[in-house]
């Protein structure tokens, strides 16, 4: 589902093996990700610099400090690989103008492939400029706004 866009440049922090394994599969070399086994905090933070988009896996706790470094860095776009939201400070993200997707299906206890395909099916409409749709979790309800993705 690519559409005549530019690859993102993303980081991908805390990431499991298998999870790895899946991403690399789903993203079939569309963008350019890079990934980082460690958890994402003061000391990683560097490594999201010229990166467009972020991956956040596992729940990895993401507050209103790491969200400030992010968008000092340059991040625009915020992705989990789970259903909820609860560890990502969406009020700082929001203020920060951030966009924020998750996988808007349950997959059970762990990351799937399916939820790998969405990360990147919200990559590909990011990077054609469009709304994630169902898959959005941003403030200014952008799902409902423009160019809503079934």
């Amino acid at each position: 589902m690519f559409i005549n866009s530019m690859p993102m440049k993303v980081i991908v922090y805390n990431i499991k093996p298998k999870e790895k394994e899946w991403l690399v599969l789903a993203n079939y070399k569309k963008h350019d990700i890079t990934i980082i086994a460690n958890d994402l905090n003061e000391q990683t933070l560097a490594y999201a610099k010229g990166k467009e988009a972020i991956l956040v896996f596992n729940d990895e706790k993401i507050d209103a400090d790491l969200i400030a470094g992010l968008k000092f860095l340059g991040i625009k776009y915020m992705a989990t690989s789970s259903f909820t939201t609860h560890h990502i400070d969406l009020k700082a993200a929001a203020n920060a103008g951030l966009k924020i997707a998750n996988v808007p299906f349950q997959t059970g206890n762990e990351t799937s492939f399916e939820g790998m395909q969405q990360l990147i099916k919200n990559l590909d409409l990011w990077a054609s400029g469009k709304c994630v749709g169902k898959a959005c979790c941003c403030a200014n309800n952008c799902a409902v706004e423009k160019n809503k993705d079934p």
